[in-house]
């Protein structure tokens, strides 16, 4: 691993466990590290500096046009939800945009059944896609990275947990929208906001439901992390909230910096980003992972545990087994 990123990830900061129910979460801080100036999507929609768009009339379901007239970058983060136009779409990736530029972003789909417009540009849907979903994402992005340099998900997968977590939630969308599920759920979110407090300086979360770690978020900026604390929180309650087990909560501060430490060991290799920098790809036996650099410095990483069934060595189908390195 390249000695700035080995260094950054070496002095994230574990700080004290918050619980509720059973979703553990723990605070991650870090000093210094500095990195580029930007404002997140949400900032930049709300002050018109930034239009997102189908890219043409008639549109492609896994490509938005990203237009930033404003005099500072944007980031757009990896799983953040943009909705309307012709059907909401996620983030295949994080993107920081450069200021006063226009880029083509990858996306996938989150509402399988509507291919209509409902307006002409994008607004933020305050979602960011549900975990568990976003790991899996994660995995088949960084396959297809590797193999033909583009950051394309399996739409078929996404939208198949897509409709998993819905029958789970028991929620009924006309159109099959993700944000539907958050929507019917969101009184028992706002428990878990109340719940699980940002602290001051933090930068990220490592997270835990049902005594299982399952990977953490951080991001260069104490800002921008402050404004998608709740997107990321409501990313992973979700998750807690339709896999409710007898609680098994165990110190989550007690393994997490081993966590840390062991993930600097993960193979990897590193791609152009279709924004500003360039995209990590890390991978081990039980994790992956991903990290924006621009200018050596990290703007945004985030690992994932694998499932028991994605793990490298388990049986699996030629589509997940051909993606695979040895570690």
């Amino acid at each position: 691993m390249e000695g700035h990123v080995k260094d950054f990830i070496m002095r994230i900061k574990p700080k004290d466990m918050q619980v509720h129910d059973n979703l553990a979460v723990i605070p991650l801080c870090m000093d210094g590290n500095g990195g580029p100036s930007y404002l997140t999507l949400k900032e930049a929609l709300e002050k018109g500096a930034l239009t997102v768009k189908e890219v043409s009339e008639g549109g492609t379901v896994p490509e938005l046009k990203v237009i930033n007239k404003g005099d500072i970058a944007v980031l757009l983060l990896d799983g953040e939800e943009l909705a309307g136009a012709k059907q909401n779409r996620v983030l295949n990736t994080t993107v920081l945009v450069a200021a006063e530029s226009e880029i083509i972003i990858p996306v996938s789909c989150t509402e399988h059944g509507r291919w209509s417009y409902t307006s002409s540009e994008f607004r933020d849907s305050d979602v960011i896609m549900a975990y568990n979903i976003k790991r899996k994402k994660a995995r088949s992005v960084m396959r297809n990275v590797r193999e033909s340099g583009r950051y394309a998900s399996d739409q078929s997968e996404v939208w198949d947990d897509i409709q998993a977590m819905s029958g789970n939630a028991k929620v009924h969308s006309d159109t099959g929208a993700m944000k539907d599920v958050f929507e019917s759920k969101e009184k028992e979110l706002d428990d878990y906001l109340k719940s699980i407090n940002i602290i001051p300086d933090q930068k990220g979360m490592m997270v835990m439901i049902n005594g299982v770690l399952l990977g953490f978020d951080i991001l260069s900026s104490v800002s921008a992390y402050k404004v998608l604390h709740p997107k990321l929180l409501k990313s992973v309650a979700i998750e807690a909230l339709l896999d409710r087990k007898k609680k098994a909560i165990v110190p989550l501060a007690a393994i997490a910096k081993g966590f840390l430490e062991n993930i600097t060991s993960c193979e990897y290799t590193m791609h152009k980003s279709v924004g500003l920098g360039f995209d990590y790809r890390f991978e081990g036996t039980e994790k992956v992972g991903s990290a924006l650099v621009h200018e050596d410095k990290v703007v945004h990483m985030a690992f994932f545990i694998l499932a028991e069934s994605e793990k490298i060595g388990k049986m699996s189908g030629f589509r997940q087994r051909r993606g695979y390195r040895t570690r």
